[in-house]
């Protein structure tokens, strides 16, 4: 892949589904997540990259997941795999902890939120793509939950819409090795403009002075 840069004003993070229930102890995916999130230093990452976009002058968006409500899926012809699993497990109640931002992403002044996707791409049924037409968002840096359906949904998409896509191997996690594999060895080749690192993408960012002291 070639190099890649970001344009200040033309840059977007989608941030997918930063949910307490994903990214904090205690959470309903949390342990399904947390060897593998380890293992890529999943929240320091996500720190850190969230803190370079920031001072980039980068606009973050936030991507969530329907949170789940009583009654959801119970009726519909053909909910999917992951739907019947949260019908069960009620991932990201409306109105409970697991369904609250993690403290340290949650929208700050400034950050778009789009509406909640029921699927896994953040842009089917959603305002996803008129938030960023409208602030004339031509790139986009993909991080979140999870590797192999909300983010490849997600990015794949975007690559559908004409965004150029870049893919944070490190900032996403999956449930196992093989789905990190696929998502990133496999499928991402496929759409994805540019497959990074955190520290790769902050390095390439508009204020690369102020990112290489957050990376350190």
């Amino acid at each position: 892949m070639t190099e890649t840069t970001y344009p200040r004003g033309r840059t977007a993070l989608l941030f997918v589904d930063p949910y307490n229930d994903f990214l904090s102890e205690g959470g309903k995916v949390y342990p399904r997540i947390k060897p593998i999130a380890d293992e890529v230093g999943l929240l320091d990452n996500l720190r850190r990259l969230d803190g370079a976009i920031r001072a980039a002058g980068i606009q973050v968006v936030i991507v969530p997941h329907r949170r789940w409500e009583p009654g959801d899926y119970e009726t519909w012809d053909h909910p999917n795999p992951t739907q019947r699993s949260i019908m069960t497990r009620h991932s990201f109640a409306r109105g409970e902890w697991g369904g609250e931002w993690h403290p340290d992403f949650a929208p700050k002044p400034g950050d778009l939120v789009a509406h909640e996707h029921w699927g896994q791409s953040g842009f089917a049924n959603t305002d996803l793509d008129l938030l960023l037409k409208q602030k004339r968002i031509t790139h986009v840096i993909v991080v979140g939950l999870l590797a192999n359906t909300c983010i490849e949904s997600t990015a794949r998409y975007a690559m559908e819409l004409g965004y150029h896509v870049t893919l944070v191997r490190d900032a996403t996690t999956a449930f196992t090795h093989e789905m990190m594999h696929a998502a990133h060895e496999l499928n991402g080749p496929t759409y994805a403009h540019a497959i990074r690192t955190t520290a790769e993408v902050i390095a390439a960012l508009p204020t690369a002075s102020l990112a290489e002291e957050i990376i350190k």
